[in-house]
């Protein structure tokens, strides 16, 4: 399985990310939530996989922009509609691979799981 990184370009981890793969020469391909989409099938799969607590980004500035009352009130299939909605809200990046699907950017966990 070819590795799959999703997440936005401008964001700083992402970039991190994509930066340490770079520098190992690990295959992986980019997907932009904003430019590409996200399919709503594969947002389920991680939410199933990783919960959507672990998902959704709390610390974003989209987040913190949002009424109090609807981050107070926030379920799976709320939080499920924010992130198609405004997929800024998930955290970056997720990556699919063969080891599984993550959340995040650990150069630690990486080395475990990427480099060759």
């Amino acid at each position: 399985m070819t590795l799959i990184l999703y997440g936005i370009p401008n964001c700083d981890t992402v970039k991190k990310a994509r930066r340490w793969l770079d520098e190992r020469d690990v295959a992986y391909l980019f997907h932009d939530f904003r430019k590409d989409g996200l399919d709503p099938v594969r947002l389920q799969g991680w939410i199933d996989t990783l919960g959507w607590e672990k998902l959704l980004n709390k610390a974003g500035t989209t987040f913190r922009k949002l009424p109090d009352a609807q981050k107070n009130s926030l379920d799976a299939a709320s939080a499920k509609a924010l992130m198609l909605e405004q997929p800024a809200m998930i955290r970056r990046p997720v990556v699919e691979a063969a080891s599984g699907v993550s959340v995040g950017f650990s150069a630690d966990d990486w080395q475990a799981r990427f480099a060759k």
